[in-house]
């Protein structure tokens, strides 16, 4: 190990997380350990089964440790014997000050947004419900407060209206990869202090709350933009849905008309025709072709296909959630 290297336990638990892993194993520091979440049960089966960088960390050859509490003693005891000079946290749960505090060089996690913007546990699905045209993965050090630490690093990337929160997770993983490596570099030679995120701060920063199923449900009484941004936002999680008749669809791929395009007129928010060979569904002020939909127990098609052997009649999808 060079003298520009540093000994470093890896925090992280998805795939997201799985990519930073890598990079730093292929890097010029010294992975010391790899703590991510104990093995849970998992399909139809309940077969317990290992977090992705689990599985990465086992094929490396690296020391695992799976705590169930962050403050166990034993779990204490391990990292004070990997020894780390830096803690790497990608994609990982809440970690208390004794954890974070320890090691000398910090604790640096990576977040999935263009810190100070979009704090919170989902950046990239409300970065793109937001509407915005441009997001990134930023480095920082970690404190009490959750995505407030001193800011280290970022790297940003174009969002384009076809994107979806998926691609742009994709996008953001790799990207991420490479920064949590850029930021141990810049730490190992001394390069790098950070920046206060108070002095960033303008005053029009969003958050970005953890999600769950119930908050894909689509609200077609917004603009065609907006329905558009948040059922992109919500692919392919938690999903964007709505009902029919009283039956849960999920719906994905909205489109936009083009200003010279011919679209069906009269269409209040939630109502829904089948004009062109297309599915439109009207907004507040405009309507929006809906390109695929999925019932429960089925897999997504086109609307249209779906509807050609549908029973029952196709005016309107639910708006109250129910």
């Amino acid at each position: 190990m060079s003298s520009s290297s540093l000994r470093i336990v890896f925090f992280g638990t998805p795939d997201f997380a799985e990519a930073g892993l890598r990079a730093l194993y292929e890097s010029d520091h010294e992975v010391v350990g790899v703590v991510t979440a104990p093995d849970r049960k998992a399909g139809r089966g309940q077969q317990l089964l290992p977090s992705r960088v689990k599985m990465a960390a086992q094929e490396l050859g690296l020391p695992i440790a799976q705590p169930e509490r962050l403050r166990a003693p034993q779990f204490l005891s391990q990292l004070e014997r990997w020894n780390g000079d830096l803690f790497a946290v990608v994609a990982f749960r809440m970690i208390p000050e004794a954890v974070w505090a320890m090691p000398p060089k910090g604790t640096v996690n990576v977040h999935g947004s263009l810190l100070p913007d979009f704090r919170g546990a989902a950046p990239i699905q409300h970065a793109i419900t937001a509407g915005v045209s441009r997001t990134g993965v930023t480095s920082f050090f970690i404190t009490k407060d959750i995505d407030t630490g001193r800011l280290l690093l970022q790297r940003s990337t174009p969002v384009s209206e076809s994107d979806t929160a998926g691609s742009v997770y994709e996008r953001l993983m790799h990207a991420g990869a490479g920064l949590v490596v850029d930021t141990a570099d810049a730490l190992a030679a001394h390069r790098l202090k950070g920046v206060p995120q108070s002095l960033l701060v303008r005053g029009d920063e969003r958050d970005a709350p953890k999600l769950s199923r119930q908050d894909g449900r689509v609200d077609w009484r917004k603009s065609p933009q907006e329905v558009a941004n948040f059922i992109r936002g919500m692919t392919p999680f938690p999903g964007a849905w709505t009902t029919l008749n009283g039956a849960t669809i999920k719906v994905k791929e909205p489109r936009l008309p083009k200003p010279t395009e011919h679209i069906p007129e009269g269409l209040k928010a939630g109502d829904c025709t089948v004009e062109g060979g297309r599915f439109w569904v009207g907004t507040a002020n405009g309507c929006l072709e809906v390109v695929k939909g999925q019932f429960s127990g089925k897999p997504f098609m086109p609307v249209v296909e779906i509807l050609r052997g549908y029973r029952f009649p196709v005016s309107s999808l639910g708006t109250d959630g129910h």
